[in-house]
């Protein structure tokens, strides 16, 4: 086993470097306690860099990111760079690019609650039963959000129209299918294929290329649904789900909806890999400016995203579920962050981060 990696991090904006402190305290617990060594290269991206460099991407975060093991990414994103042309802001000027430039196509994001926390979701007990756990294995650089051609066409000043292309290869399909095929062979294998296979063209192969992909996993049950279908289904019956395979948008809005019924999109982990398993670790939030400084963000999503990170580019399984089991620890002795708080007893951001931190050198030791 290496002993030594490199981690590009990247903070970002918004709560994005208040919650990747408290990911370095899960990090100096590794250090300090196993026989492995994980060094940190911190870069900017997004609106800090085009404030302290000019662009969302500088150069030498990419050859930092390209030196690195892997990427522990914060979030990015604000008001204050909204007037910037919309490739030059910090969404589409730096995250969409890293994804292009590593091949991350494959997004996979863990939707776990442990039933002595079932009290942390919205739904009803009834409902949540014996708790879930779920695998939302999203396309990530095809479909609708990079299909061309896109724009808009305007006929006069009170008429115009915008469109979007949705597109996908049957490459594009197998890749992202097999992937979460091989998933599945780990966990309940079940696979739920989500498409919208009743109205749109693109979603009529994407059914039929997963379905030529099962054949080649004949242990794995293949259901197909349809995403309005999934997204019912998610709300009243969650515990059926396994591995959900989604395009690019399906996956988008099944996984935040996913998150909620955890409790908060602040619990959310997530990867962003490569076929080399090369990848892009990030919490599902967003940089939620309105938080910024107030010492109210949840750094458990960007702790457990920490948790992905060695698991799936690094490695090092038994280190991920050490940390996913001080997560689990910590909110089982009563202690919640804000979003998960009854609004009054509560941790603030770096309060739950030493927590955690704390739970994990007791787990180690």
């Amino acid at each position: 086993m290496k002993e030594s990696y490199v981690i590009a991090v990247l903070p970002g904006d918004g709560i994005g470097p208040e919650v990747m402190l408290e990911a370095y305290k899960i990090l100096e617990v590794i250090n300090n306690n196993l026989n492995v060594k994980i060094h940190t290269n911190e870069l900017p991206i997004g609106g800090f860099a085009i404030d302290t460099c000019g662009t969302p991407f500088p150069k030498k975060t990419l050859d930092g990111c390209i030196k690195s093991d892997a990427i522990l990414f914060g979030s990015v994103g604000g008001e204050q760079w909204s007037h910037l042309p919309r490739d030059k802001q910090p969404e589409r000027g730096a995250l969409l690019p890293l994804r292009q430039f590593f091949d991350l196509f494959v997004n996979i994001r863990p939707i776990k609650l442990n039933a002595a926390l079932k009290q942390l979701s919205p739904l009803r007990g009834r409902v949540i039963k014996d708790g879930f756990d779920i695998l939302c294995v999203r396309e990530l650089i095809g479909g609708i959000y990079f299909g061309l051609p896109k724009g808009r066409n305007t006929f006069d000043k009170k008429n115009i129209s915008a469109f979007d292309t949705e597109i996908y290869s049957t490459k594009e399909i197998e890749r992202i299918a097999n992937i979460a095929f091989k998933l599945s062979l780990k966990r309940k294998k079940k696979v739920f294929s989500i498409d919208k296979a009743n109205v749109l063209e693109s979603s009529v192969l994407w059914r039929e290329v997963v379905t030529k992909v099962s054949k080649n996993f004949p242990d794995v049950q293949l259901n197909h649904l349809y995403v309005d279908n999934a997204a019912m289904q998610l709300i009243s019956n969650p515990s059926q789900f396994d591995v959900i395979l989604c395009s690019n948008l399906f996956g988008d809005i099944l996984s935040d909806e996913c998150a909620i019924l955890t409790g908060s999109i602040g619990m959310l982990p997530s990867a962003s890999l490569n076929k080399n398993f090369f990848g892009l670790f990030e919490p599902a939030g967003g940089s939620a400016p309105n938080l910024k400084g107030k010492k109210l963000a949840n750094p458990i999503a960007q702790i457990l995203s920490l948790s992905l990170l060695l698991k799936y580019s690094l490695n090092l399984n038994i280190i991920a579920e050490y940390i996913e089991l001080a997560v689990i620890n910590t909110l089982k002795k009563g202690y919640r962050t804000f979003d998960i708080s009854n609004g009054q007893d509560y941790l603030s951001t770096d309060q739950m981060g030493t927590k955690i931190a704390q739970t994990l050198s007791e787990i180690i030791k």
